[in-house]
């Protein structure tokens, strides 16, 4: 299978004294679940902004499907990667909620009908079409986030960037943001999710890239990237709980030593018997 993204080398500098991205090597597959995670520094947002075409690498080579990304075709990389911000005050610039989720399709030069459509669907798969004459500024902070998702998804985008998605929700809104998260990837997404939240980066993603000082320390399933204590150590990460719970259980005997680790409370529950 070819990627859908290939990053090779890629450097950032905010200044001449540090590198924020200090060559990073990547390859992206279509329909993956990613966690980015590592410590503030690390360079996760910066490597997100470079990736969406926000910021320009100093140097190294992103292909979008195999076509080296330049200057001249950048907006395809624009129009196939969507990033949710962390801030959703960050995100939101209309005066209505309608309008903000229409802004993305109108600067993609759809027709008028199409724009409608998609905003129709967008509000009606974040439940939020009750909020079409909103001003969205107004809302309250998971119904901001709940705006800011539907303004990627009216886009229909191929990749889905999430920067810390969860931060200052509610359990309930939290709970929400999951469900989209699952409806998402019943659809085929690619999504990649900078998190602080380890137990969800173990429990929902499939691939966990770790950064530190600009660079990627490493690259591998969640359950291999936690159970790494010098990894931990470096990025200033600690282990999801449910991995300390089953370690305990296996080390106690009263659970079997297998190959993947259960992830939830019910898949431990189905393993205890």
């Amino acid at each position: 299978m070819e990627p859908i993204i290939r990053i090779r080398d890629l450097h950032y500098a905010y200044n001449e004294q540090k590198m924020a991205l200090n060559g990073i090597d990547l390859d992206i597959y279509e329909g993956e679940k990613i966690a980015v995670i590592g410590s503030n520094g690390a360079g996760k947002s910066t490597f997100f902004l470079n990736l969406n075409g926000v910021l320009s690498p100093e140097s190294g080579e992103i292909r979008y499907r195999d076509t080296l990304i330049t200057k001249k075709n950048l907006n395809d990389l624009r129009r196939a990667i969507g990033i949710v911000f962390q801030d959703a005050d960050n995100q939101i610039i209309a005066s209505t909620v309608e309008a903000e989720v229409s802004f993305g399709p109108m600067n993609m030069k759809l027709p008028l009908d199409e724009v409608r459509s998609r905003v129709d669907e967008a509000l009606a798969y974040m439940n939020i079409s009750t909020f079409r004459d909103r001003p969205p500024h107004y809302l309250s902070g998971g119904e901001k986030k709940r705006v800011s998702i539907a303004d990627i998804i009216a886009m229909k985008t191929d990749i889905i960037v999430f920067d810390e998605p969860t931060a200052a929700l509610d359990p309930l809104n939290a709970a929400m943001l999951e469900e989209v998260l699952n409806k998402l990837e019943a659809e085929g997404k690619t999504m990649l999710i900078s998190t602080h939240d380890v137990d969800f980066a173990y429990r929902w993603t499939n691939r966990a890239i770790v950064f530190c000082g600009g660079r990627i320390i490493a690259d591998d399933t969640p359950q291999n990237v936690f159970r790494n204590e010098d990894i931990l150590n470096r990025a200033s990460l600690k282990r999801p709980t449910m991995l300390d719970v089953y370690d305990i259980l296996r080390e106690k005997g009263l659970a079997p030593d297998l190959e993947v680790f259960p992830k939830t409370p019910a898949q431990l529950k189905a393993i205890l018997g």
